[in-house]
């Protein structure tokens, strides 16, 4: 048992003097505190570790402990001499040495070098360092990365394969091909942190998909994955999991009139798969039929599907506002400029006060407004009155906001025809001189045969909505190789005709037109010799049509039917009553969804005169682009000796052709056929032929045409082809 006196070291280390024993406490603490912390525990370490362990009663010696002489040390006097720091020189009171040379003497020499201590670290890069580390990829890619020799250097592009898996009979593979990032990106990026941020988009995509269509336990999974030779492979791997079907059905909304409104206008089923635009479709159905059957207000819900996986179904939960029902009352109206009041839209609206509200009519409401073409902007909405009707519904008014747009236009069209030559129709328009939608309308005609100028008032939505009155003036002059007229009249008619927005199924014109006409008339046809002569003609023109086409301008199905009958006279000497009449028949058949088949017939007569008792503007012709192309305009019929066309009394025309249309561009094949008789009624014989193609570009107002077209067995004096340019199919 040693000792529990202090041991020999222990009486030397404290036989120090106090000024040497302060010295070293408060370099000791200087140096632990400082930089070279690290190397001082070690040095500290080593210390207690060369010192043999006290006893616990040895950490507090009585002052009068005196050593025992038969005990010895327990570190030998020359051991501890050698362990300490050698002092340098003989002065005992000169400092320590470094603390660093001692070190180096008491670690191994790994060099002979002094030791380089690693440089204090920045503030700002002790920031950057502090932040997370950002997750690790599932494989290392090259990093495509510039030279720092060259910045500017094009690199090389990164070549990817895309492989797709998992999608098996869900049918939904080939969405997801079409709207793929990596498919999209046609296996090439131009650094690999590109493909990688595609196939993560792949990822979302796929979930998205599978949701849609009802998947909810699908998974996808995106991987890169490196080849021996460099290759990049990137691989899309989905799980679609179980599809969910519609479970109950519930819909909590107040009473409706009738009974079951709401849900009727659900289209769901219990065991319908859950499916994304089924779903919204359904719910919008609801938001239409509710407006329509007299629920101005009606607000639906959002939508709650509580999925249960142990069943695969989910319940569907839909809140529906239905409001209260209305009835139609009156038609407000505000705005900074007006174009017209409330007064002419009760004209132009196609309900009564007092029926139940119907959105459809609203709408209805509101394209016969953008359809007078006076407004830059138009809003039709209800508004709550608060007060009820007689029958208990809520009267419910319509408030139209409006700004007056600029009543004024420019337009012109052109075209060529054979025979016809050019010829370009411009005019001007005020829509609302005379409000409201009082126009006038200045037109000018200029071509190589037809010159004339006109003058229009016409009246839209007259008292009736749809109903036009028009009344204007024309002067003409014509110079055909079948006749030259300089014709003046006027006119006066009403109307109601199809519109770009608006094209109606029935349309009709009525109305009276009085004009005088100075024309170089053919006397004897076996001779040529001409004369002039000048013609007073009234008449009374009557029109109706059926439309049963899809379109105004391009019609691929359906057909259209019109007749024009035209009770006229001579009001110069004995007043010579007589009939014109035309019967127009088209129609359309689509073979497929790019091929249309077109086929048109005319049929014409004048009853009741002699062809020359009629003048020759009045006469009937055929030829042309409107016509039987593959001919000059008016070409057809009877001819004089010098082969000029003189008109008669009765025609008939057939037309077919083929118009397959590619993207905004088309292409079409014709044959037409027709005769002008100088008979009343319509021979069906000595028929004239013309084939051609022409190409088309569909715009948004319409087809361009350009066709090209020759006679079949032609006669002397016909041309060889002819072309027509024009808007709009032939027919």
């Amino acid at each position: 048992m040693p000792s529990a006196e202090p041991s020999q070291p222990v009486e030397r280390m404290g036989s120090l003097p106090g000024k040497e024993q302060g010295a070293a406490r408060k370099g000791l603490r200087t140096i632990m505190t400082g930089r070279q912390g690290y190397y001082v525990r070690r040095i500290v370490t080593a210390l207690l570790l060369s010192v043999s362990p006290l006893p616990l009663a040895a950490q507090t010696p009585p002052a009068t402990a005196e050593p025992s002489a038969a005990e010895e040390p327990i570190l030998p006097d020359d051991q501890f001499e050698a362990r300490l720091p050698k002092v340098e020189g003989t002065d005992p009171n000169a400092p320590l040495p470094s603390i660093d040379d001692w070190i180096d003497q008491q670690m191994p020499q790994q060099s002979t070098g002094p030791v380089d201590l690693p440089p204090a670290v920045d503030p700002a890069e002790e920031q950057e360092l502090a932040l997370p580390l950002p997750p690790l990829d599932s494989v290392t890619v090259p990093a495509n990365a510039a030279s720092d020799d060259d910045p500017d250097e094009k690199l090389p592009e990164i070549r990817y394969a895309t492989s797709i898996e998992g999608f098996g009979k869900t049918g939904l593979e080939d969405e997801f091909r079409a709207e793929s990032a990596l498919i999209d990106g046609k296996g090439r990026a131009d650094t690999a942190a590109m493909v990688q941020a595609r196939a993560q988009e792949d990822e979302k995509l796929a979930v998205r998909l599978f949701y849609s269509q009802g998947y909810y336990d699908a998974t996808a999974l995106a991987s890169l994955d490196q080849a021996g030779d460099g290759t990049l492979n990137a691989i899309v791997s989905v799980t679609p999991g179980k599809r969910y079907k519609l479970g109950a059905i519930v819909i909590n909304s107040g009473p409706t009139g009738p009974t079951g409104l709401v849900r009727d206008s659900l289209p769901l089923k219990t065991g319908d798969y859950i499916v994304a635009t089924d779903v919204e479709g359904a719910e919008a159905n609801i938001g239409v039929k509710l407006p329509e059957n007299g629920y101005p207000f009606a607000q639906v819900g959002q939508r709650d599907i509580l999925l249960d996986p142990a069943t695969v179904t989910g319940d569907y939960t839909l809140p529906v506002e239905t409001g209260p029902r209305g009835t139609f009352r009156a038609i407000t109206t505000s705005g900074e400029k007006q174009a017209f009041g409330a007064d002419h839209m009760e004209v132009m609206k196609r309900y009564k006060p007092g029926q139940i509200y119907d959105s459809r009519k609203v709408d209805d409401l509101r394209k016969a407004l953008v359809a007078t073409g006076l407004f830059s902007s138009v809003a039709v909405d209800p508004v709550r009155t608060g007060e009820a009707g007689p029958d208990g519904t809520e009267y419910v008014d319509l408030h139209v906001d409006q700004q007056a747009g600029p009543p004024r236009t420019l337009a012109a069209e052109a075209g060529y025809g054979t025979g016809q030559g050019f010829r370009a129709e411009g005019t001007w328009t005020h829509r609302n001189l005379f409000p409201p939608e009082g126009a006038l309308i200045l037109g000018l005609i200029a071509g190589t045969q037809e010159q004339g100028a006109s003058a229009t008032f016409r009246r839209s939505n007259a008292g009736k909505r749809d109903r036009t009155f028009q009344t204007g003036l024309m002067l003409n002059h014509q110079d055909y190789d079948a006749y030259e007229a300089f014709t003046a009249g006027i006119n006066i008619g009403w109307s109601r005709q199809s519109t770009p927005i608006f094209q109606k199924r029935w349309t009709y014109s009525y109305g009276a037109e009085i004009l005088g006409t100075n024309e170089q008339v053919v006397i004897d046809p076996a001779t040529g010799e001409k004369d002039r002569r000048t013609y007073f003609i009234a008449g009374l023109p009557v029109q109706i049509g059926y439309d049963l086409s899809n379109d105004l301008l391009n019609p691929t199905k359906g057909f259209r039917a019109n007749l024009r009958a035209e009770p006229e006279g001579s009001l110069q000497g004995k007043f010579s009553p007589y009939l014109r009449a035309t019967f127009d028949l088209s129609g359309y058949y689509p073979v497929s969804d790019s091929l249309v088949i077109a086929a048109r017939t005319r049929l014409g007569t004048i009853s009741g005169v002699s062809r020359d008792d009629v003048a020759p503007s009045r006469r009937i012709y055929a030829g042309g682009g409107g016509s039987v192309r593959g001919f000059g305009y008016q070409e057809l019929g009877p001819k004089d000796v010098n082969n000029d066309p003189i008109g008669g009394r009765s025609v008939n025309e057939f037309a077919v052709e083929g118009r397959y249309r590619f993207g905004n561009y088309g292409v079409v094949a014709f044959v037409d056929a027709g005769q002008v008789y100088d008979s009343a009624i319509p021979k069906f014989s000595d028929m004239r032929y013309g084939v051609g193609v022409g190409g088309r570009f569909y715009t948004d107002f319409g087809p361009f045409r350009a066709d090209i077209a020759m006679p079949i067995n032609r006669q002397p004096g016909e041309s060889k082809f002819a072309v027509y340019i024009g808007i709009g199919q032939a027919f």
